[in-house]
């Protein structure tokens, strides 16, 4: 399966790094929770993190990948916990950021659905 960054051209993936934030989270850190709000996703520059539903890890996503998406365009609580299994380096998106580019990139809007859907029926 294609990483979320491999849907965009450079200057694509310029835009979109440049409206989000650059942070940095410890191996071992939840950035989301399941059962919490859809207020960020954040795109893997570097790391692995672990998708875990219920205790059992359902997926590992890396470099490239998006996480905490599903929910913001289901309109919906979260329905997995992320831990980090490495250092990250991320792009932190809020959900005003990514309804923006939503609006603004029609790729970016087709690459999300493209994501969501596919982690809802795998």
């Amino acid at each position: 399966m294609a990483t979320f960054f491999e849907h965009f051209t450079p200057q694509e993936v310029a835009k979109i790094s440049g409206v989000g934030r650059r942070v940095h989270l410890p191996e071992g850190w939840s950035p989301i929770w399941k059962d919490t709000p859809a207020d960020k996703a954040y795109i893997i520059l570097d790391g692995t993190v672990s998708v875990r539903r219920d205790g059992v890890e359902i997926a590992q996503l890396g470099a490239g990948d998006i996480v905490g998406e599903a929910a913001i365009v289901g309109h919906k609580l979260r329905n997995a916990t992320v831990v980090a299994l490495t250092p990250l380096d991320t792009i932190h998106l809020t959900d005003e950021t990514l309804v923006q580019l939503d609006k603004e990139m029609p790729t970016f809007h087709q690459a999300l659905l493209e994501v969501a859907q596919s982690r809802v029926n795998p």
